[in-house]
């Protein structure tokens, strides 16, 4: 291509310098809402130290997108990422060739966010070592030219380790590592009750939970 438009951030290689831009980048950082990824940045430039040069203020890098927000604090990245696999699968690929075309070595991506617990207390921190489909399988499902096609879904585990590391026994909180289950589909997919459809009783509900805890 003589240029690649990263439509969804409003970015593109032959608009902007994206070596420049984004060259010492080394964490992703991706969460649901916008505003939670502002409220994150504000939490890390605090966190790291990190001073903007004077009269300058953060700004969303892909605010004329319309789509995702994207805040950049020294080597953090903090982009809000939507609801469901689909608007995330869309933002991954453009933050890949992001990453490329800012000739970035080895970043770290990493997704922040609430979640349903089972079997653990409300309020625990769960480091994801596995993750899985709503069919309790280990990969990825997707149709490509009218074939579906499985990747596998594997995590760091080094990371998994370093983050787990991280935790002190004085935190107000538990961190664990743990299996996450994704779905496409936040009321049935995920055994609610109280979607606009529901052909299964709090009993199926019950079980179905209690299957998932014995696996993890």
């Amino acid at each position: 291509m003589d240029q690649d438009i990263l439509y969804h951030l409003a970015l593109g290689s032959g608009s902007h310098d994206l070596h420049e831009m984004f060259g010492d980048v080394k964490f992703v950082c991706m969460g649901g809402t916008p505003k939670r990824m502002e409220t994150f940045a504000h939490f890390i430039m605090e966190e790291i130290g990190y001073k903007l040069p004077a009269g300058t203020q953060l700004q969303d890098i892909s605010a004329f997108s319309y789509r995702y927000s994207m805040y950049k604090v020294g080597p953090v990245l903090s982009i809000s990422h939507g609801m469901g696999v689909p608007s995330v699968g869309i933002l991954l690929h453009e933050l890949i060739k992001l990453m490329y075309h800012a000739k970035v070595k080895d970043p770290i991506f990493v997704r922040i966010g609430t979640c349903g617990g089972i079997g653990v207390e409300g309020g625990t921190v769960v480091i994801t070592e596995d993750a899985y489909d709503g069919l309790l399988r280990n990969s990825y499902e997707l149709a490509i030219l009218g074939k579906i096609v499985h990747r596998p879904a594997i995590l760091d585990k080094r990371l998994v380790r370093e983050l787990k590391s991280l935790a002190t026994h004085d935190d107000p909180y538990e961190t664990i590592t743990g299996k996450t289950m994704c779905t496409y589909d936040f009321y049935e997919g995920q055994g609610r009750l109280d979607g606009a459809f529901c052909e299964f009783t709090e009993t199926d509900k019950m079980a179905y939970l209690e299957k998932l805890r014995d696996f993890g």
